[in-house]
């Protein structure tokens, strides 16, 4: 691995904190970020609250590579827009140091026949998976988990967004051998000062796994 090589955000499922991980992340790190797909919301995307809350002027935020009409699963939402996403498509932007938020969970579908993890897993890319704890959400990381390494995938670790529940936690660590690299705490405002107080919070004590994301 080479710092050439980009870092995917992968979730144990949708709506679970990508974004605000990858902007204290962004922040923190002083890398650049890119979601290939958008699926609904393009008055204000994601890229878009990354730009507004990232303050790092070391930071590029790229543009999309597929920007769909439609709040649904990228592979619906693209057959709606008769637009054809192949997984050689997914290409990332020139970068030396780049953070990929990937869309839903890990087997979300990305094309029509694959999911987020084969895209990973095609690209090579080297991975964090990002966990919120709910009901259920020990099964779903443990699934997460088992269909990354099925396909040749190793995460680094798990960054916990939200609410810590250490029980929880203690068991996912055990069983999967993974640890936890970082917390991102729960935000009331999602503001540039917010993102920046926790990243300045993550620097303090960061973890040698985000070394190769960590720009001068």
């Amino acid at each position: 691995m080479t710092s050439h090589t980009p870092l995917a955000l992968v979730g144990i499922h949708t709506d679970i904190g990508k974004t605000i991980t990858g902007a204290v992340l962004t922040q923190a790190l002083g890398c650049d970020y890119w979601k290939p797909v958008q699926a609904g919301g393009l008055s204000h995307t994601d890229s878009d609250v990354l730009r507004e809350c990232v303050s790092n002027p070391r930071s590029r935020i790229y543009p999309e590579a597929f920007r769909l009409t439609t709040a649904a699963s990228p592979h619906v939402a693209a057959r709606l827009d008769n637009i054809n996403i192949h997984i050689a498509d997914v290409q990332p932007p020139s970068s030396d140091c780049l953070l990929i938020e990937t869309a839903g969970g890990v087997m979300s579908p990305m094309t029509s026949t694959e999911t987020v993890a084969d895209v990973v897993a095609h690209n090579s890319w080297a991975c964090m998976l990002v966990v919120q704890h709910y009901l259920g959400s020990i099964s779903h990381t443990l699934s997460a988990v088992t269909a990354l390494r099925s396909r040749g995938i190793t995460p680094l670790g798990l960054i916990i967004n939200g609410e810590r529940q250490p029980d929880s936690e203690q068991f996912i660590c055990d069983y999967t051998e993974l640890p936890i690299l970082a917390h991102i705490p729960h935000f009331e405002q999602l503001t540039p000062h917010f993102i920046a107080q926790a990243a300045q919070q993550l620097r303090l004590q960061l973890p040698a796994a985000f070394s190769p994301w960590m720009r001068p």
